[in-house]
């Protein structure tokens, strides 16, 4: 039974997430509060709320162990754990050619993506990574729902346990290794989202971004930006 009284709080830094959270915060049950800096991310700012879930879409900063000793934190990780624990998930799966993934709601705990498992959801990885995280979006807001209506209890992880390596800049540099268009549409198009540094190739001193990917059947069209060359972090 939901408890229309029940604080509840969502974090995240995500554009997608933010605009997907205005748009149902009204919708969903109990009363909401939203942490959109890392900087406000902490026990004292929390406890104000005193919420029965944290949940953290699309986050990759580690949490502080105070947060996550006292409160329910739950996390959305873009694979079918115990399968791909670990960073850059959908850039993993495209790049290995998957075309569909699940989504795993877990409890946060102080190993990586190893959390007991409250359900998991289906995700087509088709189309850009802006695409793809928005679809992941408004999957894990319907089961933000299900989660506090049903107050399901997670079950532990089962099966075999893979990890993924998260993605640094360098990693976007288009691979001498790719030799058909569709290996290339899919490299450009899974780091085709804000913030994420894009496919590229460095020439002298200046990098070609390549974003917008349309996959055509012999050629591949996309908007390319020029800049000298400057390498940023990204998770």
């Amino acid at each position: 039974m939901e408890n229309l009284d029940q604080s509840y709080l969502l974090v995240t830094i995500r554009k997608w997430n933010i605009e997907k959270f205005k748009e149902e915060k009204n919708n969903l049950p109990g009363k909401w509060h939203l942490i959109n800096d890392q900087e406000d991310l902490t026990l004292l700012n929390v406890q104000k709320y005193n919420p029965r879930y944290i949940f953290f879409p699309h986050w990759s900063i580690k949490v502080p162990c105070e947060i996550i000793n006292n409160y329910e934190c739950i996390c959305f990780h873009e694979t079918d754990l115990p399968f791909g624990r670990g960073g850059s998930p959908i850039q993993n799966l495209i790049s290995n050619g998957f075309k569909s993934t699940k989504i795993s709601a877990l409890k946060m705990n102080s190993d990586l993506d190893s959390g007991p498992i409250y359900l998991k959801k289906d995700l087509s990885l088709e189309g850009i990574a802006e695409e793809i995280f928005i679809r992941a979006s408004d999957i894990i807001f319907e089961m933000i729902r299900t989660i506090i209506e049903e107050e399901i209890k997670p079950i532990e992880q089962r099966g075999e346990i893979t990890y993924f390596k998260r993605r640094i800049p360098e990693d976007s540099l288009i691979p001498k290794e790719i030799t058909t268009l569709k290996e290339l549409y899919d490299f450009i198009r899974m780091l085709d989202a804000e913030d994420y540094p894009k496919a590229n190739i460095l020439h002298n001193s200046f990098k070609l971004e390549i974003k917008n990917p349309v996959l055509r059947f012999n050629r591949i069209e996309a908007n390319i930006n020029i800049k000298l060359s400057e390498l940023k972090d990204f998770s």
